[in-house]
């Protein structure tokens, strides 16, 4: 039974036929062959993604598909894109499209996603009907096949895949060219490696014999442990991508390997002249080892976009002498991933090597841990790491188990293209911005133009960060390189607030008291203040709460900001039990000679506790006062705190004589004597205001002060 939305997908369909009736129709489509066609061709299509186009579009974008695939000769793909508009096409979209014509083929639609992400272009909709055509000698289309199946094609018809692609909106034409001609260059390097997938298969085959009869100068052990390579890889464990073989010469002192003509396959197969060699390369190139295992500094244009992996086997002379290379590129496949390191070849012998080396029993706890270990490191890793240098690390992780530390591991690429850096930490460190951090200090510690990561994260209490920091072309790895300097930087990046918290309640209040305020605390500092505050701040505000015994109890700190410009401050209050007023709270500070830019308060629910009970907070405004107070500020410190806190109790009255606190460096009761004497002259009479005495007060400060002295010299 049909749903709701499939019935809708074929009355869009139906409609789309309807729009057709009314125009042109390919003389092939006609009597019945597009409805046909239609449903083919969004056969695979998610409902939800058609259901709500219009007809005209649907139609469209199909039949402007079927007319790119009228002509294809043999073995090229049609591609083109576009930003199709109804002035210009009929149909218009809001994205601009991207349609293929080709042989079916594995690899396609990876391939071709890869690159259009790799161009930062964000997909939206990917429709990928095969279908099976008959064409002439000329590539013209004869005949499309009402075959469902295309494993029952007859012997003259092609298979192909029609992929239709909708990206991002682009208007600009030289754009529209460039993504066209990346998309062919990517559809001929599929076909190449399809062609010549089973010749590259077979190459290894045939290599696998031939080492042994070439008796390299090499170990019997290395022999072996190459051919058992050559036929594991043979046996679906690698994708083949390209091959070629390359001849050892010497050109201006240089030694650099030459391809050798009509032996590329695959991604390899063009003859085409190979760049010199870096620095590590040249050192290495007559280095007597067999195998070379390690990673291409290019990505992978087909199947996904990994950097390749590069096997290769050199090739000896009659004296033992390097004379050139075999060289497969390709990508490890999953079942290389998975498959037990005890029985992949050459990383089985380090296996076995690191446990001899250890002298850790297999069979023990420890030996049973280690293989996990080892069994859960970055498999890429196990295939080019020395022994001696997997050995200290796999140990080091051993006994890092379950402890909740940060460790870093690098290890250099012997020919100096990367670094690869290991990053154990504990779980619950681990977030995105953590992850960023740690990339941004790698990059600037190692001086690296790229980094690439993979994550592994278990029920263990630690996760790991595989990192690979690339070079730029021609620039060299750096020689010396502090990793204890780095670790250290990537632990820093990690440290929460908390962290630095639970160090300062250490640090302020001695470890007994530092325990018990960990816990009371633990869970309820509200996150916006861990955002505005450090933690050392946080412990001090925290001891002052701490003071505050009864509901209703405040205390204040009129403090100076790092950073803060003359005529800024702020002011803290900490109060025990429900929230202040704030519209109660700023006009007292404003008649006390200051104007509030901001405020921010901060709840403390301790326990869990509902507003009103066992709740604390924490408010912090952010004053402006007259620069020219600015030496009177910290002299008067005391005696602001203590006039806000006699205005707010109700001891004293919340009016402008409370700005010569701050402008006289008057206290609270030393202003009660000033407004007595205003309050005595409105009662004999006076004809001046109150607010007008304020202003003449605070107009007049040495006045106010003298005012002051006489009453109490009297």
């Amino acid at each position: 039974m049909l749903s709701k939305l499939d019935e809708a997908k074929n009355n869009l369909l139906a409609r789309a036929v309807e729009v057709a009736d009314h125009g042109y129709v390919p003389e092939k489509l006609r009597n019945g062959a597009l409805a046909v066609f239609l449903r083919r061709y969004y056969r695979y299509v998610a409902p939800e993604d058609v259901v709500g186009r219009d007809a005209v579009d649907v139609y469209g974008a199909a039949i402007s598909h079927y007319a790119l695939a009228t002509n294809r000769p043999q073995g090229k793909a049609n591609v083109r894109v576009y930003t199709p508009t109804v002035e210009e096409h009929g149909w218009s979209s809001g994205h601009t499209i991207v349609e293929i014509v080709t042989d079916d083929m594995p690899f396609l639609v990876d391939s071709v996603t890869a690159e259009l992400n790799r161009q930062d272009r964000a997909i939206h909709t990917v429709i990928h009907p095969q279908f099976v055509v008959r064409r002439d000698i000329t590539g013209a289309l004869v005949e499309l096949l009402d075959l469902t199946d295309p494993a029952q094609a007859p012997k003259d018809a092609v298979v192909e895949s029609w992929i239709h692609i909708e990206i991002d909106r682009e208007s600009d034409r030289a754009e529209l060219e460039r993504i066209q001609r990346n998309l062919e260059r990517v559809l001929r390097d599929v076909r190449e490696v399809v062609e010549d997938w089973q010749k590259m298969r077979q190459t290894a085959l045939r290599l696998a014999d031939q080492i042994k009869k070439e008796e390299p100068p090499a170990s019997r052990q290395e022999v072996s442990e190459a051919t058992e390579l050559l036929k594991w890889l043979a046996d679906d464990h690698f994708t083949f991508l390209g091959y070629r073989e390359y001849q050892l010469v010497t050109e201006n002192g240089e030694e650099l390997l030459r391809p050798v003509p009509g032996t590329g396959l695959g991604i390899l197969r063009s003859d085409q002249p190979v760049p010199h060699a870096g620095q590590e390369v040249r050192v290495r190139a007559g280095d007597k080892r067999l195998l070379i295992l390690t990673k291409a500094n290019s990505r992978s244009s087909v199947h996904k976009p990994s950097y390749l992996d590069y096997i290769g086997l050199r090739k000896f002379d009659e004296q033992g002498e390097v004379i050139g290379e075999r060289r497969f590129l390709g990508l490890f496949s999953l079942a290389a991933y998975i498959e037990s390191v005890t029985r992949v070849p050459v990383v089985k012998r380090k296996v076995k090597e690191v446990f001899a080396e250890s002298g850790i029993d297999p069979n023990s706890h420890d030996g049973r841990n280690l293989l996990e270990i080892l069994e859960t490191y970055p498999r890429d890793e196990l295939f080019q790491i020395a022994v001696p240098d997997l050995v200290p690390i796999a140990l080091s992780v051993l006994h890092l188990q379950e402890r909740r530390r940060l460790r870093l591991f690098l290890r250099r690429d012997e020919y100096g293209r990367f670094l690869s850096a290991l990053v154990y930490l504990p779980r619950d460190r681990f977030n995105t911005e953590v992850r960023l951090k740690m990339q941004d200090i790698l990059l600037r510690e190692l001086g690296g133009e790229s980094i690439d990561y993979t994550l592994r994260s278990t029920e263990s209490v630690l996760t790991r960060l595989h990192f690979v920091v690339r070079m730029a072309p021609g620039q060299e790895l750096p020689q010396e390189i502090d990793a204890e300097h780095i670790e250290q930087r990537l632990i820093e990046a990690t440290r929460r607030w908390e962290d630095d918290f639970a160090e300062a309640l250490v640090e302020q209040c001695g470890e007994e008291q530092a325990t018990a305020l960990a816990r009371k605390y633990a869970g309820v500092i509200p996150e916006g203040y861990k955002e505005d505050f450090p933690a050392k701040v946080a412990v001090a505000d925290l001891r002052r709460l701490e003071a505050l015994k009864s509901e209703g109890d405040f205390t204040m700190n009129l403090y100076e900001p790092l950073g803060a410009r003359p005529g800024e401050r702020r002011f803290k209050i900490y109060r025990r039990g429900r929230a202040m007023s704030l519209s109660a709270v700023l006009p007292v500070l404003q008649r006390m000679g200051v104007e509030v830019v901001d405020e921010r308060p901060y709840e403390f629910r301790l326990d869990g506790a509902a507003d009103g009970a066992d709740t604390a907070w924490v408010y912090d405004f952010g004053l402006r006062y007259d620069p020219a107070l600015e030496h009177n500020l910290e002299n008067v410190r005391e005696l602001f705190q203590e006039a806000f806190a006699a205005t707010w109790s109700g001891e004293a009255e919340n009016d402008g004589f409370n700005a010569l606190v701050l402008r006289a460096g008057l206290s609270w009761r030393q202003v009660m004597v000033l407004r007595a004497y205003a309050k005595y002259l409105r009662q004999a009479g006076t004809t001046f205001s109150q607010d007008y005495i304020e202003e003449c007060l605070n107009q007049n400060v040495p006045i106010a002060r003298l005012l002051v002295n006489l009453f109490e010299a009297r």
